[in-house]
């Protein structure tokens, strides 16, 4: 018996497979981004010196850069298609052509920077070399250092001020913040912290900057109008990392120590809340469209949805087995996740998760685990 070919059968699982295809691609495809455009992001492997680059839509990596040994303080510039990284161990600053895959520039800027801060407009960028106290202002467009300044011993990290007007450089030995003018690099005060002043977040209206300790349980608060400390808050537990809501009025510090989030009220400058999260809660990222704040646990291996509002905590998502930085896509549609301990990237569709009520269904697993290069720590992502 002769059997017919069923060319309409064919024809149409043809045409449900494409549309199958076509369903997934849209739904890993992030909302914001519009045809022609690209997402990426790259990952610093402090390991191998390398920069690991990630497509965002096929959710692969698709090439190993060297850059330098250290990489660390990996930031997208804000107009230029570029990445900018420091080489903690060779003293320079270094820049990366997105769109050419190569590294393009090395700016030597002193011993041992670990973090760069650009300004608002992106036309410099502000790096703090902790080996040479000293910090430098490059000029985007020549690559050039345009200006240098002397901070205190062991000056850690610059940030600049949302007006581009003053650079904020937290000093370790001297338990000192240095205020700079951004322009000349100009000394225009000092400042006393708490021990060990680290990591720095600034409030939107450049009012006042908050400075944790890496040596004590308590965080600083610094006036930068009249460039004074008001405070130095207990906390119950070291900061690991700073998260100022959108509008500045909360802060939101990991505590590893502690267990936990504390919420500071940046009006009234006092420890307002505290959630108990889990074994070692080290880094986070703050989704705006659903004020959730994603916090990763670096012993549980997983990351927790905090609903703020609400101070709802979710169920934990796996993240791998010792998962650090956290960052979101432009939208807030994809959580990348760095693991350190497997050598990795997790990254999760945050999309499948209840707005503003995170966790209260079974998340999804991880979109996809992405291998990188060795000890991935830093994260950048860039649309062009």
């Amino acid at each position: 018996m002769k059997l017919r070919f069923n060319y309409r059968l064919v024809f149409l699982l043809v045409i449900l497979a494409v549309l199958a295809i076509r369903e997934v691609a849209l739904e890993l495809r992030p909302a914001f981004l519009r045809p022609g455009l690209h997402l990426f992001a790259y990952v610093g492997n402090t390991g191998d010196g390398t920069v690991s680059v990630i497509d965002l839509i096929k959710l692969s990596p698709v090439g190993t850069i060297v850059v330098g040994p250290g990489p660390s303080g990996l930031r997208a510039h804000p107009k230029r298609p570029e990445i900018w990284g420091l080489s903690s161990a060779g003293g320079y600053a270094w820049v990366l052509d997105v769109q050419a895959n190569q590294v393009v520039a090395r700016i030597p800027v002193g011993a041992e920077p670990y973090a760069l801060d650009f300004s608002p407009d992106g036309r410099r960028a502000y790096v703090a070399a902790s080996g040479s106290n000293t910090v430098v202002a490059i000029d985007t467009t020549t690559r050039q250092i345009v200006a240098r300044g002397r901070a205190g011993r062991q000056a850690w990290i610059a940030r600049v001020t949302s007006d581009g007007k003053i650079i904020v450089v937290s000093n370790r030995d001297d338990a000192t913040v240095s205020l700079l003018d951004a322009e000349t690099l100009a000394l225009v005060a000092t400042i006393a912290t708490a021990p060990g002043p680290e990591q720095i977040a600034i409030l939107p209206d450049n009012s006042k900057a908050f400075i944790t300790s890496g040596t004590s349980n308590q965080v600083s608060v610094v006036d930068l109008r009249r460039k004074v400390l008001l405070a130095n808050l207990a906390l119950g537990g070291t900061a690991d990392d700073l998260d100022l809501k959108p509008d500045g009025g909360e802060l939101y510090i990991t505590s590893s120590s502690a267990h936990g989030l504390l919420i500071v009220n940046t009006d009234t400058n006092e420890v307002a809340d505290f959630l108990l999260l889990g074994m070692s809660p080290t880094s986070a990222v703050f989704a705006t469209t659903t004020s959730t704040l994603y916090v990763s646990d670096s012993a549980a291996g997983h990351v927790v949805p905090v609903a703020v509002e609400t101070r709802q905590v979710g169920r934990p998502i796996q993240a791998g087995q010792a998962p650090v930085t956290c960052a979101l896509t432009p939208g807030g549609d994809i959580l990348l996740v760095v693991d350190t301990a497997s050598n990795d990237v997790a990254a999760i569709r945050t999309r499948t998760l209840p707005a503003g009520q995170p966790g209260l269904t079974p998340p999804r697993p991880p979109t996809a685990l992405i291998a990188v290069g060795s000890h991935p720590r830093d994260l950048a992502i860039k649309v062009f």
